[in-house]
């Protein structure tokens, strides 16, 4: 039992059952209850370790990868900016492996909505020229460096069940005083009109209502000059149900403890990548490949020189949990925004396009 769900079993005693994207925007945001309002989710001593927490690599490759994508639209007046930027790791490791390259952009402008983060964010970044925006929008003009990792998995998702006359829309009742997952009549849903050739009764399609106007923001930004890169975990098309709650490093329910577990859904990268209309997307790839390709290994090798015994063997546990196939590696997948015809940043395929 938790104050959040006596909120929501009240709101839902009034108004009806709720959908899943009400349930996570409560659940995440609220300013009292809610969880990224409440606490400091990353690392061992929380719920869950990101990648920029695993290794200082993650972040060195990604930083020279806007670097390089930078010099080669020549080096335009530009800003750095990430979304979600959880404990601020991300971009310090962004700001040291670029430190000495002349000229790079220094100003960080980072899309972080809870209090609580932006203070740790602002210990992590000390001495850095660092602003805070509550929303994408709110963002300037590109030219623009971003960064999204992690971000979009944690956006509110609708989950819909293939019927035989239409959709089902799963949504959160009560049942004896429990929140408990129900569904509604089969309904026409538009939004889903292109899904009915590869779907059949009973698959689930997962819609994430403000992934869309977030990329869209993006784009237009990137489209400007710059460059963007996203990571996350997901797959090309919403298949299945994906919605999951981990905390403290485990698998719970999602409706047992609410604004105490962190919510989540896997990405749909073929809906965001439709979604960028004003710039160049490029293929999806795979976090392993997009890493390798950057040189990721050899940057290993070379900080391991320096290593021995178990720091050593941490570093090359952690090398293989970003890259290796059964670890991060396929999971976790990346695209990157540019303008239209600029070079493609490295890491990613340019045999193709989209």
């Amino acid at each position: 039992m938790t104050a959040l769900r006596d909120l929501l079993a009240r709101q839902i005693a009034s108004d009806g059952p709720m959908n899943l994207a009400d349930y996570m925007q409560q659940c995440l945001l609220h300013p009292e209850h809610g969880y990224y309002a409440t606490r400091d989710p990353f690392g061992a001593a929380g719920d869950f370790v990101t990648a920029p927490e695993i290794s200082q690599m993650f972040g060195e490759m990604l930083g020279l990868c806007l670097a390089q994508a930078w010099i080669d639209q020549g080096r335009p007046d530009a800003y750095l900016a990430e979304l979600g930027p959880g404990r601020g790791t991300l971009m310090k490791d962004v700001l040291r492996a670029t430190a000495a390259i002349p000229d790079f952009p220094r100003k960080v402008l980072l899309v972080e909505a809870s209090q609580h983060l932006r203070d740790v964010q602002t210990d992590t970044l000390s001495g850095a020229d660092v602003e805070w925006v509550e929303h994408v929008s709110a963002l300037p003009a590109g030219p623009v460096l971003l960064l999204a990792n992690e971000f979009f998995d944690a956006l509110p998702i609708r989950q819909f069940v293939r019927g035989t006359k239409g959709w089902s829309e799963r949504r959160i009742g009560l049942h004896d005083g429990a929140l408990t997952l129900g569904l509604t009549e089969d309904m026409r849903v538009d939004a889903l009109s292109h899904r009915l050739a590869d779907t059949g009764a009973g698959d689930v399609v997962e819609l994430c209502p403000s992934a869309a106007p977030i990329m869209g923001e993006l784009a237009d930004r990137v489209a400007q000059g710059g460059a963007g890169i996203i990571v996350d975990y997901g797959d090309w098309r919403s298949l299945g149900d994906t919605f999951q709650a981990v905390e403290n490093h485990s698998p719970v329910d999602p409706l047992a403890s609410p604004g105490h577990a962190d919510l989540t859904a896997h990405v749909d990268f073929e809906a965001l990548s439709n979604a960028a209309t004003a710039c160049h997307v490029s293929p999806m790839t795979p976090q392993g490949m997009f890493l390798e390709q950057l040189g990721i290994t050899q940057r290993a090798q070379a900080l391991a020189e320096n290593l021995q015994g178990a720091k050593l063997d941490q570093h090359i546990a952690a090398h293989r949990r970003l890259t290796h196939p059964e670890e991060m590696g396929s999971l976790f997948k990346a695209i990157t925004l540019t303008p239209r015809g600029a070079p493609v940043p490295s890491g990613f395929d340019l045999a193709s396009s989209t």
